[in-house]
């Protein structure tokens, strides 16, 4: 996520599916009518910048990158109406004479921004990247690209249903709230903010690079949106890598409880990682103890939010901070868990607490309206693409199934979302049954994408090649510094040859 839900932490009429379909020459032939003009179109390059206060614009244009808008219908049934625009970035192939292509990139969420992608993946790639046009793009309504924003006083729709029926029952207010504030300030753009446009809006992408096909490297939620690309553009990907790879049957509004087993695994390792250094954090001298530190903490959050800085983390959002902080096994990582579970500490304690930079920062997106447009847009895409009303009492029964052996998520990976009250799918969700070559990387505890989901694709998708690494980690490419992991993949994307067999990468 990576704080997203699925990050490295939604989908009108006939016509409109011809186009997804992939069977009208409009995609493969740029001067097709009706879509001609947005294949088509001339592309403006500019500075990435938008002000002094832009640092992810400053670091592109330090990087030699160049941003520019696409024009693309908001409504692909209706071509001749409403446009919005994707922002996009570029970072040109330094050995041209070697030159593969354009390489689109996603970081996931959904909801995640990725403009900012391409030299972040360039360092990762070393020698690789100049074979590439390297494209960071802001999905329709994330980021840059038409931005949309639900005024929501919260991050995220995810959080915890906490420890009673009460706490479900203030989880099922906010739930419908969220969805209604939506609808009231973004009903006209809801139903065309899916992942299946976000896919047509690429094949644009495409074309005006003037491209036949393109490679493509996505991060968790990317893994996804990749493979509705190739369902609805067959024949127009070359190179693909999926890191933190989705089952794209297992892909709905309560996508997070395949995770359940995998996020209470990691508590557990990491209440070890932690108590093994009890001198340094003070949360407990053996596992046991520190796992009823956080039980501790825990409860005082649901007796009274608690004060931490400016922010009030409740019950709710409390799981959230430790879900944030589970998605890597690295020492630095776990080490900023154990910061933050100090501070909870003694906040739990009603002490007066300020917390540190990387607590700070999950509680500002999480808690305050500072995440909104994130948070509305991650809502927007997953409710938009497959939200169902399965009824309020299916999630509280499957909190209450796992709660005895996962205490901990439980509560969270199956609690009710924005999405129950979600207005239905302009379209049915993609039904992926394609056979692509590609590489799969995922980590045997991976807390987001589990790795049944990898495994289930690269099943479906024969001519595919897995490389797993037993590690608890979301997004293992470059993020992990794993040299098999890094080597494999460049080696892929630097000769389009796929590993003979599927490989194990120790995880140190």
């Amino acid at each position: 996520m990576r704080i997203n839900v699925c990050s490295r932490v939604a989908v009108a009429a006939a016509a409109m599916l011809a186009v997804g379909a992939g069977t009208l020459p409009a995609a493969a032939s740029s001067t097709a009518e009706p879509l001609g003009r947005y294949y088509d179109q001339a592309v403006d390059w500019q500075d990435c910048s938008l002000g002094p206060d832009d640092t992810a614009g400053q670091k592109l244009d330090a990087a030699g990158a160049r941003c520019a808008d696409i024009t693309v219908p908001l409504d692909y049934s209706d071509p001749g109406g409403r446009t919005i625009t994707v922002a996009i970035s570029r970072l040109r192939a330094t050995d041209p004479e070697h030159r593969v292509g354009a390489m689109l990139l996603n970081n996931g969420g959904p909801g995640g921004p990725s403009l900012d992608m391409p030299p972040g993946m360039a360092g990762f790639m070393g020698k690789t990247a100049g074979k590439f046009d390297l494209i960071g793009v802001d999905p329709r309504f994330v980021g840059r690209s038409t931005p949309l924003d639900c005024g929501w006083d919260v991050g995220s729709m995810v959080y915890s249903a906490g420890q009673d029926r009460a706490g479900f029952q203030r989880s099922v207010t906010r739930g419908r709230d969220l969805a209604e504030r939506c609808r009231r300030t973004n009903g006209d753009v809801l139903p065309y903010v899916t992942t299946r446009n976000t896919a047509r809006d690429m094949d644009v992408v495409r074309a005006a690079l003037g491209e036949k096909r393109i490679s493509y490297f996505g991060f968790s939620y990317g893994s996804y949106l990749g493979q509705v690309f190739t369902e609805l553009f067959p024949g127009r990907t070359d190179r693909m890598v999926l890191d933190g790879v989705i089952d794209p049957a297992r892909y709905s509004q309560t996508l997070l409880a395949d995770s359940t087993a995998a996020n209470e695994r990691a508590l557990g390792d990491w209440a070890a990682w932690a108590s093994a250094r009890h001198e340094t954090y003070g949360l407990g001298r053996t596992p046991e103890a520190v796992l009823a530190t956080v039980d501790r903490i825990e409860e005082a959050a649901a007796e009274k939010p608690l004060r931490v800085g400016k922010f009030r983390v409740d019950e709710h959002f409390l799981p959230v901070v430790f879900f944030a902080g589970l998605g890597s096994d690295l020492d630095a990582a776990r080490a900023e868990l154990a910061t933050a579970t100090r501070s909870l500490a003694r906040a739990a304690d009603r002490e007066r607490v300020e917390p540190k930079p990387w607590l700070a920062g999950v509680l500002a997106s999480m808690t305050t309206k500072a995440g909104s447009h994130q948070g509305s847009a991650q809502a927007a895409i997953l409710c938009g693409d497959v939200a169902t009303r399965r009824g309020t009492e299916s999630y509280w029964r499957a909190i209450q199934a796992d709660r005895a052996t996962a205490p901990f998520s439980s509560p969270l990976t199956h609690n009710i979302t924005a999405c129950e009250f979600w207005d239905r799918p302009a379209e049915a969700p993609t039904v992926v049954d394609n056979d692509v070559p590609a590489l799969l990387v995922n980590a045997t505890g991976d807390t987001r994408t589990t790795y049944s989901g990898a495994r289930q694709v690269r099943k479906q998708w024969s001519r595919s090649r897995l490389i797993t690494v037993p590690a608890n980690q979301h997004g293992v490419y470059g993020d992990y510094g794993n040299a098999c992991v890094d080597g494999q993949v460049n080696a892929y994307l630097a000769t389009g040859k796929l590993p003979g067999r599927d490989r194990i990468c120790d995880a140190r």
